[in-house]
């Protein structure tokens, strides 16, 4: 049996952009698209799986620590 905790943050797992919409607090595709063409934010760019997208989560947790971190700098 595993006890390790099921929401815990993996380096490598990938998850699918509801995942990732689901991590960013519920946001639509369309803001992840946006994401994505804006190198401002230097959003994370996606995995390409037999035409689907997969992010690491590690590092959408690492996007969203450093959103929170500039902001505190602020």
């Amino acid at each position: 049996m595993n006890s390790e905790d099921p929401r815990s943050i993996h380096p490598r797992r990938c998850i699918n952009a509801a995942g990732v919409r689901e991590l960013c607090g519920g946001v639509s595709d369309m803001s992840i698209w946006r994401w994505l063409n804006d190198p401002a934010l230097r959003f994370p760019r996606p995995i390409y799986i037999a035409k689907r997208r997969y992010w690491r989560e590690a590092e959408i947790v690492a996007w969203l620590d450093a959103l929170a971190a500039a902001r505190d700098a602020a």
